[in-house]
């Protein structure tokens, strides 16, 4: 799309953007009580007998007409490479949310296995080529915006070869919203650190033990950077959007990629023309293409987890809400992980490798542990024995990798 500025704004240009930005500030944290969780995990689809092929589009679609209905309300969505997405409605306690998500995800591998296909929940596909099947006209537009901004490959492999654990909680009391947003940043690198699981990528091994985390810091930072930290968060959540890009135009149901930066307050306020007027429902679409690791929906997205295998997703999100909304373990991690705030990269590349990360995320699990609900303590004590000994998920991925296959291990995945 051809991008047309203008050399000055008109005197009222202001206005909308003024007004773009108190709407999204008053709606991205809401005052909320503490405890509410919704699980989100994404699988990649295997066809069992050829577990080095992407299935198409056209077989997913068939599945998803024939899919079963899932007792816990798990919503079934469709990600740009073929992986399925299963999220569940908001539950209270983490316990809960983690029994739904278990129950859904029985009954659709259940259903999909009577057909050949499996689902493996790894934060990489760790074979197959990295290649869009869905062909929504918005994610054919986004994968051109990524290769005009000079991030095609990254953007290609974050849209087809990734998969990741989310957990949406509560943004909390207004009183505490600040100290919240500080302790969950502090806490994110050793979340990366212990929920590392992609160790290869396509075949290939870049030595990051979270590939998936490299693959999103190879992407346009204006969308996918940390949101800073102010004492007004709304209004740096507002600012982080209005200055990030835009990725396409919609017109009816098509959609017009954007193929140089345009930060949105220029299209508000007409410094950049692209062809109409932004409405309330681009703001609204603008805001779902921003991928912060912790992004701001009234509630909290905490995007920054891997997918891990079945036999660690409970012990992981368990683990994950209780440092997050228990207040005597959250008070705990917050000293513990002081030391390496900020070290998000490090965290992704080196994982329990680096000292300080291990010796955060040693005590981190240890009060997990401690105080999590006593129905899934076995779960995170599990987890906890794993990290002791300075492994992930992602260490045991890679060491069947090496003995096999990574085709063979994605399909042994669908068994798990």
């Amino acid at each position: 799309m051809t991008v047309h500025r203008s050399a000055t704004s008109t005197a009222d240009a202001p206005a909308p953007v003024a007004a773009a930005h108190d709407q999204i500030a008053a709606q991205a944290y809401a005052d909320s009580s503490i405890g509410v969780i919704g699980l989100e995990l994404e699988y990649h689809t295997i066809d069992r007998r050829r577990p080095d092929r992407r299935i198409t589009w056209s077989e997913l679609s068939n599945l998803l007409a024939d899919a079963p209905t899932l007792p816990e309300g798990s919503r079934l969505t469709v990600e740009p490479g073929g992986q399925l997405e299963l999220s569940t409605p908001p539950r209270l306690g983490a316990s809960a949310a983690i029994a739904a998500l278990r129950r859904d995800e029985q009954i659709l591998t259940d259903a999909l296995a009577q057909q050949g296909i499996g689902l493996a929940p790894l934060g990489s596909d760790l074979a197959r080529p990295s290649q869009r099947v869905n062909p929504a006209s918005r994610y054919v537009a986004m994968e051109r915006h990524f290769d005009a901004l000079g991030c095609g490959p990254a953007g290609r492999a974050m849209m087809a070869s990734t998969a990741a654990l989310q957990l949406n909680v509560n943004a909390g009391p207004a009183g505490k919203l600040v100290e919240r947003l500080e302790h969950i940043n502090r806490l994110a690198p050793v979340l990366v650190a212990v929920s590392a699981c992609s160790p290869l990528l396509a075949g290939r091994s870049s030595g990051w033990h979270s590939m998936r985390q490299e693959v999103w810091l190879g992407i346009d930072q204006a969308r996918c950077r940390p949101v800073p930290a102010a004492e007004a968060p709304g209004h740096a959540w507002a600012a982080y959007a209005l200055s990030a890009p835009v990725m396409f135009v919609s017109r009816d149901s098509d959609a017009d990629p954007v193929l140089e930066p345009v930060a949105y307050r220029d299209w508000l306020d007409g410094a950049a023309a692209l062809g109409r007027p932004p409405t309330a429902a681009d703001l609204e679409y603008h805001l779902s293409t921003l991928f912060p690791p912790v992004r701001p929906r009234g509630y909290l997205e905490l995007r920054c987890l891997d997918a891990v295998p079945r036999r660690w997703w409970p012990g992981l999100a368990a683990l994950t809400a209780t440092l997050l909304d228990d207040e005597l373990a959250a008070d705990k991690a917050a000293e513990l992980c002081d030391p390496v705030a900020g070290s998000f990269a490090v965290a992704a590349r080196a994982g329990l490798g680096d000292p300080a990360l291990f010796a955060a995320a040693l005590g981190c699990l240890e009060v997990a542990a401690a105080r999590c609900s006593p129905e899934l303590r076995a779960e995170v004590e599990a987890y906890a024995e794993l990290v002791s000994r300075r492994r992930t998920p992602g260490d045991e991925v890679r060491d069947r990798v090496a003995a096999t296959s990574p085709s063979a291990v994605l399909e042994e995945e669908t068994h798990a």
